[in-house]
């Protein structure tokens, strides 16, 4: 049985990054068809953001309520009917309406699954799963792709996914009693009859505030990266456009490589040394592509930063329940999530204005800033917490 909820979950991970990468890789033909600027993008991309922040920081009140099996398949079926509202709507208002329920439902999901798989199961596992999104999310353009040259429209592409999120839906509810009574191999007891925390009792707890900027700062770092990369090796290596376009891919390839090579390594090292390790790859990664080199060293730092990345959200996201108590992980890994939305919000357009106003050649400069405040974070987590000594 509990092999069974363990493919549903992985299946649950695919399912989740399979809508990410849609409205990046359909726009340049939505926004003509639908008779609006191409920037316009950002606005319903905010609109998820929100309402994926929001959905974050009640993950706690809901799964409390529901628990993680009933909140997964509700947030995977509001993002189902969120898919299919986007592939009929007719006018930009209409895409914006149905932006609400599938970042509520992104939100969702997203921190339930988190916090369950943290409590049950291995960190491999988590590792693994989050290599699972990657495949989703590098599956979702190829979809919209085959839509698009099959002449059936941005909105058929859409209609794919929804089918998708549909079964998946079904599969989830069918999985409930599964839920109920798995005993996963690390398992933590939580606590569900303990009330909700508010926001301001999960401030004061130690570590906390500490947590929440290492997690804004890491999916800072991870959302510039990927959204830059491309016009940093254009603008500043010289670079042909459509070769940098593929080669920034080569990031996002070393996160999804690093996490499946990272869930061998959890057998081995535990959260906080992996988190250590991923932050020292992505340090020497920066500084490659900051050196006075060649095109070939420039790549080989995109491809570490990525590879740097691959641990640090899964080992963060598990080690939660170790710093803070399982009975308050849920309400944690919510305000995380919170903050890394937050962080992937506002981080990679600052970068756009250091950019535009100075120079793209900064960009190794702003992730190593970052990483550094990252790096203290979460080392001041672990005094918090008292792990220093056990690290």
């Amino acid at each position: 049985m509990a092999s069974l909820l363990l493919a549903v979950i992985y299946l649950s991970f695919i399912s989740l990054g399979l809508p990410d990468s849609l409205l990046g890789s359909a726009w340049p033909v939505m926004h003509a068809d639908l008779g609006v600027p191409m920037s316009w993008a950002g606005a319903v991309s905010i609109i998820i953001s929100v309402g994926t922040i929001l959905s974050s920081l009640q993950s706690d009140r809901l799964t409390r309520r529901l628990g993680a099996g009933k909140v997964t398949a509700v947030s995977v079926g509001m993002t189902a009917a969120a898919l299919v509202g986007f592939s009929l709507s007719g006018s930009f208002w209409a895409l914006c309406l149905w932006a609400v329920p599938y970042g509520l439902g992104a939100g969702g999901v997203d921190a339930a699954l988190n916090n369950y798989v943290a409590l049950h199961y291995a960190s491999r596992h988590m590792s693994w799963l989050h290599c699972m999104w990657g495949v989703g999310a590098a599956a979702g353009p190829y979809v919209m792709g085959y839509a698009l040259s099959g002449g059936q429209g941005w909105g058929a592409g859409y209609r794919y996914i929804a089918a998708i999120q549909i079964v998946l839906t079904a599969v989830l509810l069918l999985s409930l009693p599964l839920w109920r009574v798995h005993k996963g191999q690390e398992d933590r007891t939580e606590a569900p009859a303990a009330p909700p925390l508010s926001l301001r009792q999960i401030y004061a707890i130690p570590g906390a505030k500490e947590v929440m900027t290492a997690f804004f700062c890491y999916c800072a770092l991870e959302q510039t990266a990927g959204l830059w990369a491309s016009s940093y090796l254009h603008l500043h290596r010289g670079i042909p456009a459509e070769t940098a376009a593929g080669c920034a891919g080569l990031f996002y390839i070393g996160i999804t490589v690093g996490r499946a090579a990272s869930g061998f390594l959890t057998m081995k090292l535990n959260d906080t040394q992996m988190i250590r390790l991923g932050q020292g790859i992505i340090a020497v990664g920066a500084a490659a592509m900051l050196a006075p080199a060649g095109g070939a060293v420039t790549l080989a730092g995109l491809v570490l930063v990525g590879l740097g990345c691959a641990p640090i959200y899964p080992c963060v996201i598990h080690s939660t329940p170790d710093h803070f108590g399982a009975d308050k992980s849920q309400a944690v890994i919510g305000v995380q999530m919170a903050s890394a939305y937050v962080g992937s919000c506002l981080m990679p357009p600052l970068f756009g204005l250091i950019a535009n106003h100075i120079s793209p050649a900064l960009l190794p400069v702003y992730l190593l800033v970052i990483l550094a405040v990252m790096a203290l974070s979460h080392e001041a987590l672990l005094r918090r917490c008292g792990e220093s000594a056990r690290s």
